[in-house]
């Protein structure tokens, strides 16, 4: 006889542990901790008691409970509002922006996560369901603990973003000053912005440095194109190197700019930590946002034209 009691509590235990190994702070401090902490893990403890309930209700025909997972999508959805209203409210305290596309990925992710939690504790009631029904009593936690976690494993990996190095080849190279009276700051022969004064000049000269970014491939190059791409990038790059910047110095802003020739993305900044390795791995790990991502190569029109 099935212990409904043991499936759930296994089930729950693992999909909310799920969440837990997914949930942690980083460079970007969010969540913050404790707070977001404390709010995300008792949405994964609701997400996957309610993944848990799901097997033993259509087991005892009682179909009307596996409705409240319409219920709970609609919970998800507003954790999702949630992050983004979060975000945007302080947005205009940070000295570089991350962009609205930065933030509708986060919030996106926060959702999804709450799914994977469900899914956690679904697979694994199943998991225990089907080594008992083969007769494997003994082995119900082992079978729902494997289970829950292979699938969680797969589903895992394929929900994994890409990132600005997977699409692109990054440099770190000298600032240019080029035009009339040298004010024009420029990286590979492509101008910038125009330095009047000669403080800022001489800062850029002694601490700044030139990021290109070269794409790949037609797909890469339409995807480094959007605004909001670009500005995660730097939002990356500052949030883990500093900035030499404070507010209303704009001066010293870090701007990016396109190559319209050849679709090289071109960053200006002056950081704390000027290591060039450091700053092209900040740049590599940048996430390829999904309100960024584009495949022409995926078209027939982009096909053709990229010949």
């Amino acid at each position: 006889m099935i212990k409904y009691g043991e499936m759930i509590l296994l089930a729950v235990i693992l999909g909310t542990f799920t969440r837990l190994l997914l949930l942690r702070v980083d460079y970007r401090q969010y969540p913050g901790y404790p707070h977001g902490y404390i709010v995300h893990l008792t949405l994964a403890f609701l997400a996957s008691s309610l993944g848990a309930l799901v097997l033993p209700a259509m087991l005892e025909e009682n179909y009307v409970a596996v409705t409240i997972l319409g219920a709970a999508v609609q919970q998800f959805r507003g954790i999702r509002n949630m992050e983004r209203d979060f975000l945007s409210q302080i947005e205009d305290t940070e000295l570089v922006p991350r962009g609205q596309a930065y933030i509708e990925g986060i919030a996106k992710v926060f959702e999804s996560r709450n799914y994977l939690a469900m899914i956690a504790a679904l697979l694994t009631s199943f998991g225990y369901y089907f080594f008992n029904l083969i007769g494997y009593n003994s082995l119900n936690i082992a079978g729902g603990v494997i289970i829950g976690t292979i699938v969680v494993y797969v589903l895992y990996t394929l929900m994994s973003e890409d990132h600005v190095g997977d699409i692109a080849e990054i440099r770190v190279v000298d600032l240019e000053f080029v035009g009339p009276n040298n004010a024009n700051l420029s990286v590979e022969d492509t101008v910038i912005m125009n330095v009047g004064l000669k403080e800022a000049k001489e800062s850029w000269k002694k601490s700044g440095v030139g990021i290109v970014i070269a794409p790949k491939d037609d797909n890469a190059r339409a995807t480094l194109a959007n605004t909001g791409q670009r500005q995660a990038i730097i939002h990356d790059v500052v949030s883990q190197l500093g900035v030499r910047l404070d507010v209303g110095v704009q001066d010293y802003t870090p701007l990016a700019r396109i190559n319209l020739h050849t679709g090289r993305v071109y960053i200006i900044m002056i950081p704390m930590e000027p290591d060039r390795e450091c700053i092209i791995e900040a740049v590599r790990r940048t996430p390829v946002l999904e309100a960024s991502r584009r495949a022409p190569l995926a078209t027939k029109a982009g096909r053709m034209a990229s010949d």
